[in-house]
């Protein structure tokens, strides 16, 4: 085996960020030949994310661009807080982020088969996954189009990045209040917009189980067609944004806050990393 220069451990190693011991054992086997000794790190690699498979991602960050008429959140996962915070990792979303802005892509199947880096973004995520020797996958994608974005990212741990992320697409002038709309999704959890856009299935099923819970109390038949209704209106409070108590006033409902401030939500996207 050919003898390697600190020198050039040195650069593979910031190039790849690989360990010590890998960096300099690849570049004995390519006889000091840095291209050479860069593909088998990555081969080496490759074959650990195949091991790495089946693991789960419970970590990771979450992160946000807007443009002109159009908005993307996205959910980069990860196995460990630790990986999370890496700069790598950080630096690695942000890739990410621009190559799915670029690629207009609408959902993570369709993300990691655009182009990014000489490859694909799948691609790009499982390079970076072998140097930081954890499985990392992108596991959602959001393109959210509108006139005007209000974006929030929350970090549940001050120490990590953002693990809750939030893009409400709307219309009017109320800058500062669509913003609070943002912060009241990243709380409140609304699956969807209106009560309108509840598929009537999931209203169904809604309205057959507290009929039968309102049966089994023993409520009266006559009185049960007002109790269930009353039930299904706070099932639309919990999944309808715009039916749900204002997390700021819980006097006022959140299209109340939207009508007195002259906006109108089109849209919105929410994630939390691992949920």
């Amino acid at each position: 085996m050919a003898s390697v220069s600190l020198e050039n451990i040195k650069k593979l190693r910031e190039q790849l960020g690989t360990g010590m011991v890998d960096t300099k054992n690849a570049l004995e086997e390519a006889d000091g030949d840095l291209e050479k000794a860069t593909e088998i790190l990555r081969l080496k690699g490759a074959k650990g994310n195949a091991k790495r498979a089946d693991r789960s991602t419970s970590e990771g960050l979450v992160a946000a661009h807007e443009g002109a008429g159009v908005a993307y959140l996205l959910e980069l996962a990860c196995e460990t807080d630790f990986v999370a915070k890496n700069e790598k990792f950080v630096a690695l979303a942000d890739s990410v982020l621009e190559a799915v802005v670029a690629a207009g892509a609408d959902s993570a199947e369709a993300a990691l088969q655009a182009a990014a880096a000489g490859g694909t973004i799948g691609s790009m995520i499982d390079d970076q996954a072998a140097i930081l020797g954890e499985k990392v996958e992108l596991r959602r994608v959001a393109k959210i189009e509108g006139d005007s974005f209000a974006v929030y990212l929350h970090k549940t741990n001050k120490d990590l990045p953002p693990q809750v992320g939030v893009v409400v697409a709307y219309s009017g002038s109320d800058a500062d209040t669509a913003r609070s709309i943002a912060q009241h999704i990243s709380f409140a959890d609304p699956q969807y917009l209106s009560r309108e856009d509840v598929p009537e299935e999931a209203v169904e099923a809604e309205r057959r189980i507290v009929e039968e819970i309102s049966r089994g109390e023993g409520k009266p038949d006559a009185a049960l067609p007002k109790i269930v209704e009353g039930r299904v209106g706070a099932f639309f409070k919990q999944v309808a944004l715009l039916e749900q108590d204002y997390a700021r006033d819980n006097k006022l409902s959140i299209k109340q806050v939207v009508e007195q401030a002259g906006l109108t939500v089109t849209g919105f996207a929410r994630f939390r990393v691992g949920s």
